[in-house]
């Protein structure tokens, strides 16, 4: 067991004393808050007595930046209480705890209130608890010294975790497990190594779902291990409440502007509107739907279009994975020229998805028109697929998208699909649904795999070409043409055809009522098992059979389909439905073909949809926008697995017999063996 998993089960362990006084889905309110306030404890002991001499000698007003700077730190406190004092003072415990966190800056304050802990010191006090669970947080060493910031992450991940496993919620929606990060991060800024390593590089990174912050760090650790000297400045978003005020600690703590931070949703309340970012990455939680913030994203799309962020589409209401895609590009930096004709500016972001984005949504959906915009202005660079059972709340297959609107020039017009599913070691010990690792090797193997990509894909020699393919942006996009075929009918009179007519409320209007009905169906009845083949000799029976009892025949359209409904029989050889004298389209026989961008539909549809079905032909639909005749929709989708299906052919059934007998005959060796 690591350093790190041990701490948080000490951490954690702090539930035996809440049991019974807490449900399991409430230790998480108890246990977080008092982490991060123990965390702040141990950081700002050092400096705490400066503190307090600075405030004291200082009786002006605007004292904040000189309390800062005597912290050493993003934030202060000016209260005499440390966790020592508190826990020594068991009588006092309720109020000199609350004396303490009265005492942060504006900073940690706005963090700590998130948690809304205040309810929880009362109720652990009339509980008779809190004074016991001060005392055991007050024994924990989390000081810089003990546990550094990469560590506090995990740690803080893994209280998130069993918080989440507690309270039966879902810990993939607030992090991600930190070898997925690695590998999004060194595929995300691998291309960029010359660009990072500039002097006086400033370099802005968003996640707009940053959860407890593990994707901003991982970027950030990676750029600074490329250059020590780059300014980064971190960015992020984030809907659950103690996600964020993690997160938000973990960014006064390293000295980060915490206030980039913010809180709330990403659709309906951009924390970040109108700036622009050099890198974006996300984890968002899958399958998601936006029935809560529709109002807002739908009145964005209808009024701004493209001035806003949601130009290209909206998906269905229970998937918002695009439209944090759609957000995130809304965010990218123009790509530019300088001096010398270099290209500048622009912006790398990757995203995981699961499978629905690739596919979902027919020709002209929602999906299919963020996908159509997103490939034909050239921002996807590449799909990974990556293993299943790799997230603590799904075992589903997922998948990175990397977007950028500054492509290198040998990639530009083309998309990569890099497969890594196979790129996995089996876990001894499985966390909810996580049984799979990435280890650093195959972290490594893949961002290999993924900068060689075009090489590898076009040298069926390497040992990685079935990993990767590459195809032009066009490829992706299919015509999406409407096959109908003629209405054939025979016509027969029977008595389901006379309780249909007798039932029908077109044909009782049209003739005048009830009374009127059972006239035409005793006129009929004398038909009863009569067949034609033609429409007009079947009408002309029944027109004659009609008159003769004196009952009129209506020319009105509805009675007339009403009629035909009943007495139309469907039959291949049957009689060709005529309206104004073209073939009526049978909807039973109509089907849809995606034809390839690259193909001519009249070309595709004399090849390879005529040889079989001679009569069809490609309906035309009236487009209720454009008002203009259509022959096919425009739709795109990547069919990631479709690409990379490899065929097994069945074993052999001599093999297949020689086994079963096998089976049969172990099977008779032990029950003779329970009988004898």
């Amino acid at each position: 067991m690591s350093k790190n998993q041990e701490l948080a089960d000490f951490i954690w362990s702090v539930a035996d004393l809440l049991r019974g006084d807490y449900k399991r889905s409430e230790y998480g309110k108890v246990i977080l808050p008092l982490t991060v306030l123990r965390r702040l404890d141990c950081v700002m002991a050092p400096t705490r007595p400066a503190v307090w001499d600075r405030a004291a000698s200082y009786t002006g007003e605007n004292k904040d930046g000189l309390l800062l700077a005597a912290s050493k730190l993003k934030f202060y406190n000016l209260s005499e209480q440390t966790f020592d004092t508190i826990s020594s003072d068991a009588a006092n415990v309720a109020k000199n705890l609350k004396d303490y966190i009265r005492g942060f800056s504006s900073e940690a304050t706005e963090i700590i209130n998130r948690y809304e802990f205040h309810l929880q010191i009362d109720r652990l006090d009339n509980a008779d608890l809190l004074y016991q669970v001060v005392r055991k947080f007050a024994g924990l060493d989390l000081s810089f010294e003990a546990v550094d910031n990469h560590d506090m992450g995990y740690v803080f991940e893994e209280l998130i975790r069993k918080f989440a496993d507690a309270s039966n919620e879902t810990a993939g929606e607030h992090f991600t497990p930190r070898e997925v990060i690695e590998l999004m991060v060194e595929l995300l800024l691998a291309p960029d190594d010359d660009r990072l390593n500039g002097e006086g590089q400033v370099v802005k990174i968003l996640d707009p779902a940053c959860g407890t912050g593990g994707m901003l760090s991982a970027a950030e650790e990676h750029i600074r291990k490329l250059n020590p000297r780059v300014r980064v400045n971190l960015f992020g978003q984030e809907l659950n409440a103690e996600s964020y005020a993690i997160c938000r600690s973990d960014m006064l703590l390293k000295g980060h502007t915490a206030k980039n931070i913010r809180f709330g949703n990403s659709f309906s309340q951009d924390g970040h509107d109108g700036e622009t970012f050099n890198y974006m990455l996300a984890n968002p939680p899958f399958g998601v739907e936006w029935k809560k913030v529709e109002k807002v994203v739908r009145q964005e799309h209808e009024d701004r279009g493209f001035d806003g962020r949601f130009g290209a589409g909206l998906p269905r209401i229970n998937d918002g994975s695009l439209l944090f895609l759609q957000h995130m590009m809304s965010k990218m930096q123009p790509l530019k020229k300088d001096a010398a004709g270099d290209e500048v500016g622009g912006t790398r972001l990757a995203i995981v998805f699961n499978g629905s984005p690739l596919f979902s949504g027919g020709a002209g959906s929602g999906e299919s028109e963020i996908r159509r915009w997103i490939i034909e202005h050239d921002y996807l660079e590449a799909i990974v697929a990556l293993p299943d059972q790799l997230f603590y709340n799904t075992g589903i297959s997922t998948y990175f998208w990397i977007v950028t609107n500054r492509k290198p020039a040998d990639r530009k017009g083309r998309v990569i699909l890099l497969d890594a599913r196979d790129q996995w070691t089996k876990m001894r010990k499985s966390l909810g649904e996580k049984r799979k690792e990435i280890t650093r090797a195959q972290i490594g193997n893949i961002c290999a795999i993924y900068r060689d990509a075009l090489s590898i894909a076009s040298d069926e020699a390497h040992p990685d070409h079935g990993r990767v393919k590459v195809f032009a942006n066009r490829d992706f996009g299919y015509q999406r043409i409407t096959v109908d075929r003629p209405l054939k009918l025979r016509f027969e009179l029977t008595e389901d055809s006379l309780a249909q007519l007798g039932a029908s409320a077109a044909v009782k209007k049209a003739v005048g009522g009830e009374a009127a009905v059972e006239l035409l169906l005793a006129a009929l009845k004398p038909l009863l098992g009569s067949q034609w083949s033609t429409k007009a000799e079947a009408w002309d029976a029944m027109r004659t059979a009609m008159v003769a009892s004196g009952v009129l025949w209506p020319s009105a359209a509805p009675f007339q389909k009403a009629l035909r409904d009943a007495v139309g029989v469907t039959d291949p050889e049957g009689e060709v439905q005529l309206i104004k004298g073209k073939p009526e389209p049978d909807p039973d026989l109509r089907d849809n073909e995606n034809v390839p961008l690259s193909e001519d539909i009249d070309e595709y549809f004399t090849r390879e949809v005529l040889p079989h079905v001679p009569d069809a032909w490609i309906a035309e639909t009236r487009n209720p926008k454009t008002k203009e005749t259509e022959r096919f929709k425009l739709g795109y989708e990547i069919p990631f697995t479709r690409h990379f299906y490899v065929y097994t052919p069945p074993r052999p059934l001599a093999e297949i017999d020689a086994e079963l007998k096998a089976l049969e005959t172990e099977i008779q060796t032990l029950l003779s063996e329970v009988t004898a």
